[in-house]
């Protein structure tokens, strides 16, 4: 096996693109399933993260196997989780600044989001596998996710109301308002990557971590197929389980959709392992190989040009075209075109840096 995965990549650049997607329907006219459920449920959209989150796991494996415990590697883990937490701040303060809101960065700036998240998450992970050469992932897994569902249990944690939720007062209280700032039902909600959930997104990488063993150290690729079928399995069962207590909550990430998510992803890989790296069919998947390359600075663009498009009327303009051809009475359709303008431009960035060979690490 290939020291680097193509299934990875491609399930990788899926993902992104998905993410992509969902984050750039037109307001509220997106497909049911493109938008995240409001508080319990699981919809198409609310896998995304996730499977990114496994994803940044299992290249922990891949990347650090070799490397773990050698000098500076601590350093090095450091520095790229500073970098992306950096970045996913300074995204938030484009986007204020673009919508002429640089007045209010000193006082409502939001600390956490997406790639803060991937940031801390990658951390942890990192350094328990730098610390322990891949053991105790089991342990440290089961452990985090007892220790947080015992927080969400004792602190409110599945309670709507953020007045009651100690997620949502652990955010405001060490943060005030440097949180999530849209208002829902007249409040501002639980912050969907505030701190404490943190422990939930650490626990996503150490799964993914535990399926990039199983897919590197197995020698027979019928043999790799089988150890993520019966990972997927088991944790998959265990998190049907706990929610028929503790539901399935993207917002909170509880444990029973951290553990259902987790199983989806290594079922997908498994698949797309099996399909691509072994039986070698690759023909359908270069544009998503092209998009994993690049993920997150693909993200990271796609993150930052909705913002310029808006203030231009580029946005509207989109918007506008796709309601000519297919008028007022279908706006989900209209939406979902939209959205796809916007990955289509992002796939064609994607494939003029691969061809140029540029592969950009952050």
């Amino acid at each position: 096996m290939k020291q680097r995965l193509l299934s990875l990549d491609v399930l990788r650049g899926l993902t992104v693109a998905a993410m992509i997607l969902v984050n750039n329907g037109w307001n509220h006219d997106h497909f049911a399933p493109l938008q995240h459920v409001k508080w319990n449920g699981l919809t198409v959209c609310d896998l995304v993260f996730p499977f990114f989150l496994f994803m940044v796991g299992v290249a922990i494996y891949i990347s650090m196997s070799r490397h773990a415990g050698e000098p500076g590697m601590v350093k090095k883990i450091l520095k790229r989780t500073v970098l992306l937490f950096v970045l996913g701040v300074a995204l938030h303060a484009w986007d204020m600044l673009i919508n002429g809101e640089g007045a209010e960065i000193p006082s409502t700036l939001r600390i956490w989001g997406v790639l803060q998240r991937i940031a801390l998450s990658y951390c942890f992970a990192a350094l328990f596998f730098n610390a322990f050469h891949g053991k105790y992932l089991w342990h440290a897994i089961v452990s985090l996710l007892v220790i947080y569902g015992i927080i969400l249990i004792v602190g409110n944690g599945y309670s709507e109301n953020p007045d009651d939720n100690w997620l949502a007062k652990v955010d405001r209280t060490l943060f005030g308002n440097h949180i999530y700032q849209k208002v829902l039902d007249g409040r501002t909600p639980v912050d969907p990557e505030g701190l404490v959930g943190t422990i939930a997104g650490i626990t996503h990488a150490l799964v993914g971590v535990v399926c990039g063993r199983a897919i590197m150290t197995v020698k027979e690729n019928k043999e790799k197929i089988m150890q993520l079928l019966l990972i997927a399995v088991s944790i998959g069962l265990v998190g049907y389980l706990l929610t028929f207590s503790f539901p399935l909550n993207k917002r909170i990430w509880s444990p029973s959709f951290t553990l259902v998510t987790c199983s989806m992803a290594a079922s997908l890989l498994g698949i797309f392992l099996y399909i691509i790296d072994i039986k070698g069919h690759t023909k359908w998947c270069n544009i998503f190989r092209m998009y994993g390359m690049n993920a997150l600075f693909l993200y990271t663009f796609s993150e930052m040009i909705p913002s310029v498009f808006g203030v231009t009327g580029i946005t509207e303009g989109i918007h506008n075209f796709w309601l000519m051809i297919f008028g007022e009475n279908l706006p989900a359709v209209v939406s979902l075109f939209g959205a796809l303008t916007i990955v289509a431009l992002v796939a064609l960035l994607a494939w003029i840096l691969d061809k140029k060979k540029i592969y950009i690490k952050l």
